[in-house]
């Protein structure tokens, strides 16, 4: 049975997508590093593990189209079909399947530990694979130095991010949940 998509799902959608945009502004550059640390990531926690696997897909096609555009929400105000066949593309791929990985492993138990290892897997092994990957592939590299230069400075940034966006998610679950 397909569940067609209702107003709520778009608008949670779009309000997902667009706190993605706004957090990619939060940029830290790292001299060692093409790919900068950013408060995306932190947004594709937060929409796993309070959106259902069609919200979360949807938010994060709503914010690759926007940026494929060249409306400027993909890290730094980038925009362009051509930052994501570039370095940091592999990583925005690996929102989008992270954060419905996420929603997935959620979508029933929204306990702490239950949105801890959701988003282990999908927020932090999910993009981080597929973002190394591709910068590995992209810069021909290989994967072991994309992911030394390309992940491994951001994992500890990221388990912080996963424990916020925890903090925050269980709150908006709950309020959620009310209405």
């Amino acid at each position: 049975m397909k569940k067609e998509l209702t107003v709520r799902d778009i608008i949670y959608a779009a309000l997902l997508a667009a706190i993605i945009s706004i957090l990619g502004y939060i940029i830290v550059p790292l001299p060692f590093s093409p790919i900068p640390i950013t408060g995306q990531s932190l947004a594709v926690m937060i929409a796993g593990c309070i959106l259902t696997p069609v919200q979360a897909g949807l938010s994060m096609l709503i914010f690759l189209f926007l940026g494929c555009i060249g409306i400027p929400v993909f890290s730094g105000g980038r925009a362009g079909i051509g930052i994501l066949v570039g370095k940091s593309g592999g990583y925005f791929i690996g929102y989008l399947i992270g954060a419905v990985v996420i929603s997935i492993l959620t979508r029933k138990n929204k306990s702490v530990v239950n949105m801890l290892l959701a988003c282990l897997l999908g927020g932090i092994g999910v993009v981080h694979f597929l973002g190394a990957e591709w910068l590995g592939f992209i810069t021909n590299i290989g994967m072991k130095k994309a992911f030394i230069i390309g992940s491994l400075p951001f994992l500890p940034g990221d388990l912080l991010k996963a424990i916020v966006g925890i903090f925050i998610s269980s709150r908006l679950n709950k309020e959620l949940r009310r209405n």
